[in-house]
């Protein structure tokens, strides 16, 4: 899978601009506040209808605009693809060959990336929900079930949430829809749990030799998935149904009087052990970012193998916050493999030997040159 060209009106601090990219590497150069990032997150919205960012959409859109929009033309095995985005105040409208897609989860997957940036250095040692957001956003472009189940379950959530908090307030004492959005809870949520415990298993066998081969093979990495059901209860989705409404309704007072649903997906984590030791409690500063690195990369693999294609790989300004030796590990692993797209203030912060004939666009107040 290649991005071959981009288009972008009224994004961010992009009046206009239309660009044709290297199936290699292509490099954005520029000063801070340029637009370097901007064009990144365009790439990225333009894959997965949002921002990384950001989660206000107006922020996307030039100042005094009514509209900005994102296209795009993909290179897949199938062939050429174009892809639109078209964000107003009042939503967004996806098309895919200039057709109209009301929904934008079908939209979702005609163009998949993989973002590294500084912040995912952070998902190792990081607060839980930085890793669920991962789980959700990596394996929502593998599987159009699992992002059907992603969006039903929190929108269900929600609603919980919210009934749980009339009962708080005693608005209402009936229980019987409490019990109704129970069970589509669990029932999005048990399928949802068994979907990632088999990503993140997969995940883990991609990570492995990775990290045996980043490490000389003195590192063996190992991720689990951590649920609040042990592992007798996660066997399959009936067993699990089971088990969550056993403690569904043991906590259901406790539910009511907080006004917030105590167990489920949205509570999960997950955990990287390194030679069988913790690493975000025991691991260095080095070992956490070389585990942060390898799962990178191992999931490149694995959006591959699920896919079918190899995806875009975005690199925000990450190579400044990596050693020379790291550096030269990722660039090494990219080499003629995926397309990447770098975004860096500096030629410097780049192991240029390590990149044959990159494209370098020179970006400067959200004007793009080559």
């Amino acid at each position: 899978m290649k991005l071959l060209e981009l288009k972008l009106n009224y994004f961010r601090n992009y009046e206009a601009a239309a660009v044709t990219f290297s199936p290699g590497v292509n490099i954005f150069l520029g000063s801070n506040a340029q637009g370097k990032t901007n064009l990144l997150e365009a790439i990225y919205f333009l894959a997965l209808t949002k921002s990384h960012r950001t989660s206000l959409d107006k922020d996307l859109i030039s100042w005094m605009q009514k509209e900005a929009q994102v296209s795009g033309v993909v290179s897949r095995r199938t062939g050429t693809t174009s892809l639109e985005l078209t964000l107003t105040n009042k939503g967004k409208k996806a098309r895919v060959n200039h057709l109209n897609y009301p929904r934008l989860a079908d939209y979702i997957g005609y163009l998949n990336v993989i973002l590294f940036a500084p912040e995912d250095l952070n998902l190792v040692k990081g607060a839980p929900q930085l890793r669920r957001q991962f789980i959700d956003r990596e394996f929502s472009q593998m599987s159009s079930k699992y992002l059907y189940l992603a969006n039903q379950y929190r929108a269900t959530l929600r609603q919980r949430n919210q009934y749980l908090k009339q009962l708080q307030t005693n608005q209402m004492s009936d229980e019987i829809l409490l019990e109704v959005l129970t069970e589509r809870l669990i029932l999005f949520g048990s399928d949802l749990v068994l979907r990632r415990i088999r990503f993140v298993t997969q995940l883990a066998q991609a990570a492995e030799p990775i990290q045996a081969k980043i490490t000389s093979a003195n590192e063996q990495l190992a991720i689990e998935y951590v649920s609040q059901w042990d592992q007798q209860q996660l066997v399959d989705q009936s067993t699990l149904q089971q088990a969550m409404w056993t403690t569904f309704n043991r906590v259901r007072k406790k539910e009511i009087l907080t006004g917030m649903t105590q167990f489920g997906p949205h509570r999960d984590d997950l955990k990287f052990l390194v030679n069988q030791h913790d690493v975000a409690v025991f691991g260095s500063q080095g070992q956490q970012r070389t585990t942060a690195l390898v799962v990178k990369l191992a999931e490149i693999d694995l959006m591959k193998q699920e896919t079918g294609e190899d995806p875009v790989l975005l690199l925000d300004d990450v190579l400044s916050e990596l050693d020379q030796a790291r550096q030269t590990q990722l660039l090494a692993a990219l080499q003629a493999k995926i397309q990447t797209f770098i975004t860096t203030p500096s030629l410097s912060d780049v192991a240029q030997q390590m990149i044959q004939t990159p494209k370098i666009f020179n970006i400067e107040a959200g004007t793009i040159s080559e």
